[in-house]
């Protein structure tokens, strides 16, 4: 016992970080398989070789947000479970195995904005890569769904209290001695304000939110009198007023203080009529199931609108010109995009028995997209954005669409009998011709 402790300790000792992983986990394959030189050489004109301190690697920065959705977590524990796990810290492009944080949460949030949109779909551009032949299809099928933002159930009341809050908060910042507060006439409003549903407390409730719409309006102009015209807070009181003045059936509402940009957007679900986040179009193969075309929308344009820059994207991305789209009902209205087809239920009347047996088996495939989104929703956070802003949006529709690629093949590693011959095979090769460059270094000295 004694002794193969003591042979462990031995091995453990003189061999090298890679080498002491197995060579057959997904992450450790995939690790090799990204082209990392790609974010390197495009990421660098972010930074400055003469001014702050220095940077975080970025490979480091790219693995730590692949691996945040891949494995669907939040910024502040991707960062302490890449303290305890090696392969994580050997994705990243470590060396030895490290005790230490990788970075804070906040920097990944700062390196986020700092690439944006369009460095997130470069790792997207990869994960296609990584999946080889299967991304290269020329038929694809097409939906769009709602990416739900960060916010509240959104109601008059629940506004207008958030605005006196606000309000409240600026006059504290800016000291700004209010006429009233009306901190005390608060308190009993909303005591009048609870049971709401019982019929015997239904009007008493109504009136109580009339009178915290007429507080709100009166802390607003008030703020807006004593405050300096170049003040930034100006901005944010437009802001107010518009919730203050919007009535129920206007278009362009605004339902949240610190999103303004989200749209109500209802999809016809018997569980859930109204979704607030924005509208997002997702692109996958037909066959393999590989998304080529992840984009988000600022507005709740109708779904056949989008297909112009989802296959704009798709061929910027791919370099392939699809030949056919299927698509569902939503799409009516268009036969062909960009010299692809659309081929749509009840579009086309076909005579022939093959033809017939074609889009019969297409329109069956084409459901194959929903659970990629439901997918998409459960596993790789795109069922709710925590990222703020239209970039935000942007952001994070393309890299849970990075994930559900990368874990595709992660999968397909997983589960492949081949892959353990071929990793030896390389290994194998890559220790003999180790073996021969330094015998001709022996040589040569």
């Amino acid at each position: 016992m004694l002794q193969q402790t003591k042979e462990k300790y031995i091995g453990s000792l003189f061999s090298t970080f890679e080498e002491q992983l197995n060579h057959q986990h997904p992450l450790y394959i995939l690790s090799h398989q990204i082209k990392w030189s790609i974010f390197e050489s495009a990421f660098k004109i972010h930074y400055s070789g003469q001014k702050g301190a220095p940077s975080k690697p970025i490979r480091r920065m790219v693995g730590l947000l692949i691996l945040k959705h891949l494995r669907n977590i939040s910024d502040e524990s991707i960062v302490e479970q890449w303290q305890e796990n090696a392969y994580y810290q050997y994705l990243c492009g470590e060396e030895v195995f490290s005790q230490k944080r990788p970075c804070s949460s906040t920097e990944l949030v700062e390196f986020r904005k700092r690439i944006g949109p369009e460095g997130i779909e470069l790792i997207f551009k990869e994960s296609i890569r990584i999946n080889g032949k299967d991304g290269e299809e020329k038929e694809a099928i097409v939906d769009t769904t709602v990416q739900e933002k960060n916010i509240t159930y959104p109601t008059d009341a629940k506004l207008h209290e958030k605005i006196i809050e606000k309000c409240h908060k600026i006059a504290g910042e800016e000291n700004i001695e209010l006429r009233q507060s009306y901190k005390r006439t608060l308190k009993k409003l909303e005591l009048d304000r609870r049971h709401r549903t019982n019929p015997k407390n239904v009007k008493k409730a109504k009136k109580a939110d009339r009178k915290i719409k007429t507080i709100a309006g009166r802390l607003v102009r008030e703020l807006k009198r004593k405050l300096e015209p170049n003040n930034k807070r100006n901005q944010d009181l437009e802001i107010y007023s518009k919730v203050l003045s919007q009535k129920r059936q206007d278009n362009n509402k605004i339902y949240s203080l610190h999103e303004t940009n989200v749209q109500c957007i209802s999809k016809g679900k018997q569980h859930k009529k109204f979704e607030f986040g924005n509208k997002v179009s997702i692109m996958s193969t037909k066959e393999s199931g590989v998304i080529i075309g992840a984009i988000s929308y600022e507005k709740n344009v109708y779904d056949s609108h989008t297909l112009d820059q989802a296959i704009e994207q798709q061929q910027r991305l791919t370099e392939i010109q699809l030949e056919e789209i299927y698509a569902d009902r939503g799409y009516r209205g268009v036969k062909e995009v960009r010299g692809t087809k659309i081929t749509i239920p009840g579009n086309k009347t076909t005579d022939t028995v093959k033809e017939k047996i074609k889009l019969r088996k297409g329109f069956r495939r084409r459901a194959s997209i929903e659970p990629i989104i439901g997918h998409l929703k459960s596993d790789y956070r795109l069922s709710r954005n925590y990222y703020k802003g239209i970039v935000g949006d942007q952001i994070n529709v393309l890299l849970a669409a990075a994930a559900w690629n990368f874990k595709r093949m992660v999968n397909k590693w997983r589960n492949s009998p081949l892959i353990d011959f071929f990793i030896q095979l390389y290994y194998s090769l890559l220790s003999w011709t180790k073996a021969i460059s330094i015998s001709k270094k022996i040589a040569i000295s």
